[in-house]
């Protein structure tokens, strides 16, 4: 499965029998900053009943974790983190606070009521595929810049490619990292040896 990242941070909320379930989802990157982030629901949520969470982090998804948060054990963490798997979705944080309704759900209700809540806000939740990239400085001079330029454009996939104008035109940007030596090598070519592409 390729891995996906998150491009918003939706929320949602489901109400069965009385109680409230908001969902909210988080980009985060460590499990470190998952932790920050459920701190800071469970302070903005002091008054609620329960601050349940789950996290994937990681490229390869290397890092997750979960909590039931007082609910009985098994009912709304690891739910909430077999349904965050299936996804796809990493660097993802997702919470879902529980305002008691004054009816008891039973386990396999909260079980159920903890994955939905899930599902419907990774329904919500804009994704891309996630491509690693690097980051890649160079300087030419004029007589070869608007041609260099249009060639590497035209071949790679760049972004954020950024201009500098002095005695020569300084070129960074991102590319994708499996074209790296692809870059170099035309880079070098179109230059005749005169010009080495740096990664940062």
């Amino acid at each position: 499965m390729k891995v996906k990242v998150l491009l918003n941070n939706p929320s949602n909320e489901i109400i069965i029998k009385g109680s409230r379930f908001i969902s909210e989802v988080f980009s985060i990157s460590t499990q470190q900053e998952a932790r920050d982030r459920l701190h800071e629901q469970k302070l903005r949520y002091s008054d609620a009943t329960h601050v349940c969470h789950c996290f994937i982090a990681g490229l390869k998804a290397e890092t997750c974790g979960m909590s039931d948060d007082g609910e009985p054990s098994g009912t709304a963490g690891r739910p909430m983190l077999d349904i965050l798997k299936g996804s796809g979705i990493t660097n993802i944080l997702v919470t879902v606070t529980r305002y008691f309704g004054g009816t008891l759900l039973g386990t396999g209700g909260l079980v159920k009521a903890y994955g939905d809540s899930v599902k419907e806000v990774l329904a919500l939740c804009q994704t891309e595929e996630y491509i690693e990239r690097s980051c890649f400085t160079f300087v030419c001079d004029w007589a070869l810049y608007e041609n260099l330029k249009r060639k590497i454009t035209d071949a790679f996939h760049i972004t954020d490619l950024n201009e500098e104008f002095g005695d020569g035109v300084n070129l960074s940007g991102k590319i994708y990292s499996d074209e790296k030596d692809a870059l170099c090598d035309m880079v070098t070519n179109l230059s005749k040896g005169k010009i080495f592409v740096h990664f940062v």
